[in-house]
């Protein structure tokens, strides 16, 4: 438990890596990186899977706000128990002032008893420690460079094929991450979440439109590669396995992961790359460090990408969300509300109240009465979307990712 006046909060998720069901009864240990062996705090998961509410020791808030030789965030280990899985080490959780950390688990099952932990080390953070610079490239991509595009439009993809390494280390592993995720994943590497929220989305914007590029010019696959982007920071964008999430970068990557950056007359998403701006400089791209003082400022997201992009960059939204039952209804749902799509909500929350038993079950009649948005509170408090009752966009489409997530694993045990 944390003493001084800076400090953060951490939230820990667990569930089964082969059946995607909470673990409940998990007992995680906390303890700082410099002290391994000293812990701070042990708890155990609940029947969702979750510890939440752990309070932790923060450097001050300035420390993040300019670059310095202070290092703006503290680590710990977890170190994580739960009879009939595999244990686990994450070391090197980050935590700011004033955030709330998100770590999610996946525990393996296991047939024996084991003493060995499998570790898993989070890497710096790419405004702290030194990373290859990005290698330049044209922002919008020609057929010529990159082979024959086989999207028509822009699409949301399902997943993302990450290849943890530079693209020609073939020992690098591949992971198949949700597409919200590794975008939550590589914003919380790439920016610190105690920034202002206009460079917050700033630079997340300028993450999904990388990253679209990569999807709908097919850019590694046109190379003869089987991934659609690297976590090398020379080639693409920082993502590393089991990172930290931070709630107010997951909240706005909800809002808005539909969205990425474009210019009149081109179809594809424009390939907005960035950098630091302080230990690399990078003319007529986005500095990230640029961004947080615009923001300071007053100016709003799409002023500081135009600032750094020009006044011809707009964001525009994708209208095909891959891999989702069924499209946003257009509007909110709340009491009262009825129809196919209240209905469809209620029986997707109750497949997901399988894996949850917290969130209560409720009549698939199509009316949104109190049951139902009792039942979204819940769903809302599980996966850290703000706590209303009320089914708005965010919601839908989080509703909407963990039921095929749940379903596709169950079809598949």
């Amino acid at each position: 438990m944390a003493n001084g006046n800076n400090n953060g909060t951490l939230k820990i998720r667990i569930i089964s890596e082969q059946t995607a069901y909470p673990v409940t009864g998990a007992v995680v240990s906390v303890a700082s990186t410099g002290t391994p062996d000293e812990v701070i705090e042990e708890r155990q998961t609940d029947s969702d899977g979750i510890i939440d509410g752990i309070t932790l020791e923060t450097p001050p808030l300035e420390y993040s706000m300019e670059p310095s030789d202070n290092q703006p965030y503290s680590e710990y280990n977890l170190k994580i128990n739960a009879p009939g899985f595999e244990p686990r080490i994450i070391s090197g959780v980050q935590m700011f002032t004033d955030e709330k950390g998100i770590q999610s688990v996946k525990l393996r099952v296991s047939d024996t008893d084991q003493s060995s932990y499998n570790p898993t080390v989070i890497g710096a953070h790419t405004l702290w420690e030194e990373y290859p610079p990005k290698i330049a490239e044209d922002e919008i991509k020609t057929v010529a460079e990159t082979g024959e595009i086989v999207l028509s439009r822009v699409v949301i993809p399902e997943t993302i094929v990450v290849h943890d390494g530079a693209p020609s280390d073939p020992t690098a592993i591949d992971y198949y991450v949700p597409y919200k995720d590794y975008i939550k994943n590589v914003a919380s590497n790439e920016i610190y979440s105690t920034w202002p929220d206009a460079s917050l989305r700033a630079n997340i914007l300028a993450i999904m439109s990388f990253t679209l590029n990569r999807v709908y010019t097919e850019w590694y696959r046109g190379k003869g590669y089987d991934f659609t982007i690297t976590s090398s920071t020379a080639y693409d964008q920082k993502w590393i396995y089991n990172k930290t999430i931070y709630k107010n970068i997951s909240r706005i990557v909800d809002e808005q992961f539909a969205n990425y950056l474009s210019r009149p007359g081109v179809t594809q998403p424009i390939f907005t790359q960035y950098c630091d701006g302080k230990r690399v400089t990078c003319p007529n791209w986005m500095t990230q460090w640029g961004s947080k003082y615009l923001a300071d400022q007053g100016l709003s997201a799409i002023e500081i990408l135009r600032y750094y992009y020009g006044d011809s960059i707009y964001i525009n939204s994708a209208e095909t969300i891959a891999g989702i039952p069924s499209s946003y209804p257009g509007y909110d749902l709340s009491i009262g509300a009825t129809g196919d799509k209240v209905r469809q909500l209620q029986e997707q929350l109750n497949r997901i109240a399988q894996n949850y038993p917290s969130i209560p079950t409720v009549a698939a009649d199509g009316i949104y009465g109190p049951a139902t948005a009792d039942a979204v509170r819940r769903f809302q408090q599980i996966f850290d979307l703000p706590v209303t009752g009320i089914t708005d966009y965010s919601t839908w489409y989080k509703v909407s990712q963990i039921y095929v997530g749940v379903t596709k694993i169950a079809e598949n045990i």
